[in-house]
């Protein structure tokens, strides 16, 4: 599994709105890339909107937010129309994005075991190395989480990191 100081995995991947993105793209920004399971469902609906009332602040830290599930290009459009969300949504249908960051797995669920998307979160520097992960991801308060400790690893203050307007 990748861990902080880990150069983080380069990827192209198609977006909610037809075009192409590379983590290179974004080269002197840090790079929030979160995945998480599912389009439109509660908790993957919860964290997006809480992502999205943050970007200010998020863009006050440099930083940029990306999500990524394996939901088409298409399902991921009307989930960012639906919401009004304000970050560029990944459609990794072929799942290599996913498993080159570790967050496709085995799960299980009431004794079954499968193979899906575990809800992960990565910070990834200026540099392309990898900041911070959180592996298992609450949806509720995450974004605010996630700010305050960029926060705190670029010295802003960590007070305002709290701000949280979901």
């Amino acid at each position: 599994m990748l861990e902080a100081g880990d150069p983080a995995p380069d990827f192209r991947a198609k977006a909610d709105d037809g075009r192409t993105i590379a983590l290179g793209d974004y080269k002197g920004k840090n790079v929030v890339l979160y995945f998480y399971p599912k389009a439109d469902t509660t908790g993957c609906t919860h964290e997006a909107k809480e992502f999205r009332d943050a970007m200010d602040d998020f863009k006050k830290a440099n930083t940029v937010v990306i999500g990524c599930s394996g939901d088409s290009a298409e399902a991921q459009a009307k989930f960012k129309a639906k919401y009004n969300l304000n970050f560029p949504l990944l459609a990794d249908t072929d799942f290599k994005v996913l498993e080159a960051y570790g967050a496709r797995r085995m799960k299980s669920f009431f004794g079954k075991s499968f193979l899906g998307i575990v809800r992960t979160t990565f910070w990834i520097g200026p540099d392309g190395v990898i900041q911070k992960v959180w592996y298992k991801v609450t949806p509720k308060g995450h974004a605010a989480q996630v700010l305050g400790t960029i926060r705190e690893g670029s010295g802003q203050p960590a007070a305002q990191a709290a701000t949280n307007r979901a």
